[in-house]
């Protein structure tokens, strides 16, 4: 049995505590006068200004996946592991393009799902089906992951009993964490997550600036730390290098431009979005989002770090994403490393709980509402999402207690790729009513099963299929992001069948959106009770 960091679980417990009050306390939080509404349960009333809507994607997009995963890819493989670092560069320009027009009208018409507005634009049901399907899908290994950061952090704090002791006793620890976060998820809905993404991004900063400071004092200074980094890659027959090589950027753009057109197609992005209170709110929040560009900046130098403080040295098959759990343990006073790794846990909760609350929004609303009871009111929509936000838990919880963990990190590794197959039909729909829905269903279709086939044909040393994100790009001989392929696939097919659709004059469903509807501001609501047109714009 492993011995008890007891300053540091001490400290780690009196942040779980105190973020597990605030949970609960969320529901009476800006208390609405019709809670029975998933407006209300799903999106916080749609009324987050721009601190708290900030606070709220911060501790949406930059999760516990993150703080572990970024700084071992650089641990890894050096300079390739920055990737993440110009994505979301790219990432908010390019989506400040978009989603204020996805905002307003989702706002006039009442949509809580990026599949809401499919199914609105192009009067396609089935189109609505699989773009929800696949947003659950891309959804379920993040939430799995996040419940794998929150157990690493446990059995480095020595709770759980070791690697030795029953499975009940060993994962109890997880099973409390897991109860609690059902619970006020269930209870308060985004309010939640929303009012703990301050304390989460809060201690985030703290750590980050902390380590960035101390830890290379504690190591000689900088210039050791990159030394020490342009050592171990140039070494003979290491992998990595300091540098992007030559040959890999391809790989390392189209990973990066994939990455970043995929990141607000998945559910809990959006959700965090259309809860926000106006447009302008929404424009504020993509202007500002780039400072947490520079904390990941940050965050992936303690790769280097662990490094030159020996993590993991003379290790054969050590597993990178221990590193920077490890790098804490080492550098950090016992105290300092509770609040380090209660920063991690409570990265982990924020996402979960969010990415939860979408997905549940997804099925009420595009399956249960759509297919399976239509004559639903809003009260059985909110008590159905409620439902079904505890049965995801669960099956991210038995999936990371019944599967390899490498499994949880291929999937989510997947769900980039799905994701981005979702990208046509939304981001496409704000812009143009050209494309027909049946093209749109192939494209998507041509895109997952290309993506899929792709990866399940990729080695690793941990696993024979779905062990990587790259492979040659047809026509080009480069080595690419599948996803990014995949994508340009889906797009070619939904363009090609559009022209032969339109040219034998297949029908169209209805859009029941208008021009004004993507510009419209808060306050606007009142125009989706006007005559709205049938037609095709």
């Amino acid at each position: 049995m492993k011995d008890v960091n007891v300053p540091a679980l001490v400290v780690f417990v009196l942040f779980f505590a105190l973020v597990t009050v605030m949970g609960f306390l969320a529901s009476r939080w800006r208390r609405a006068d019709d809670a029975a509404h998933l407006d209300e349960w799903g999106l916080g009333g749609r009324n987050f200004g721009t601190w708290v809507t900030w606070f709220l994607l911060g501790g949406d997009l930059y999760t516990a996946y993150t703080f572990v995963a970024v700084p071992a890819a650089v641990y890894a493989t050096g300079a390739a592991g920055f990737f993440a670092v110009p994505y979301t560069i790219i990432a908010y320009p390019l989506v400040f393009l978009f989603l204020p027009r996805l905002w307003s009208v989702s706002r006039v018409h009442g949509y809580v799902t990026p599949a809401d507005f499919v199914r609105g634009r192009y009067g396609s049901r089935p189109l609505s089906l699989v773009i929800a399907l696949t947003g659950i899908l891309a959804t379920m290994p993040y939430i799995a992951l996040q419940l794998v950061g929150i157990q690493a952090v446990l059995d480095v704090l020595g709770v759980g009993g070791g690697e030795n002791a029953g499975w009940f006793v060993k994962d109890l620890p997880l099973f409390i964490a897991f109860g609690v976060l059902a619970a006020y998820t269930y209870s308060s809905g985004l309010r939640a997550p929303a009012l703990i993404a301050f304390v989460k991004d809060a201690l985030v900063y703290i750590v980050i600036i902390v380590a960035v400071i101390y830890i290379p004092i504690r190591l000689g200074g900088y210039g050791h730390v990159f030394d020490a980094a342009a050592h171990k890659f140039s070494a003979p027959g290491a992998k990595g290098s300091m540098t992007v090589p030559h040959g890999s950027q391809w790989t390392y753009a189209t990973l990066a431009l994939g990455s970043a057109m995929a990141l607000f197609m998945y559910p809990h992005s959006v959700t965090g979005v259309l809860a926000s209170k106006s447009r302008n709110t929404v424009r504020r929040n993509m202007a500002i989002m780039p400072a947490y560009s520079l904390m990941l900046g940050l965050l992936a130098l303690l790769g280097f770090m662990a490094i030159a403080a020996g993590v993991g040295k003379g290790v054969k098959g050590y597993n990178s994403q221990l590193a920077v759990p490890q790098l804490f343990a080492d550098m950090f006073p016992d105290w300092f490393t509770g609040v380090a790794f209660a920063a991690i846990g409570i990265g982990a909760l924020v996402p979960a709980a969010i990415m939860s609350i979408a997905a549940a929004n997804l099925f009420t609303r595009n399956v249960y509402k759509d297919w399976l009871k239509p004559s639903a009111t809003p009260a059985d929509e909110t008590r159905t999402a409620k439902l079904v936000s505890l049965l995801v838990k669960v099956g991210a919880l038995v999936f990371v207690l019944g599967m390899d963990k490498q499994a949880a990190i291929n999937l989510q590794l997947l769900g980039g790729l799905w994701i981005l197959q979702t990208f046509v039909a939304i981001v496409g729909g704000l812009f143009t009513r050209w494309f027909h829905h049946w093209a749109l269903f192939a494209g998507w279709a041509a895109g997952m099963v290309y993506g899929t086939w792709k990866a399940y044909g990729i080695a690793s040393p941990a696993t024979k299929h779905f062990g990587g994100n790259s492979a040659g790009i047809p026509g080009i001989g480069e080595i690419g992001y599948i996803g990014l392929t995949a994508f340009a696939l889906n797009l070619v097919v939904a363009v090609v069948l559009t022209l032969v659709l339109r040219a034998v004059k297949a029908p169209e469903g209805p859009d029941e959106t208008r021009p004004s509807d993507y510009s419209a501001e808060a306050g606007d609501d009142e125009l989706k009770n006007a005559p709205e047109p049938v037609a095709a714009h």
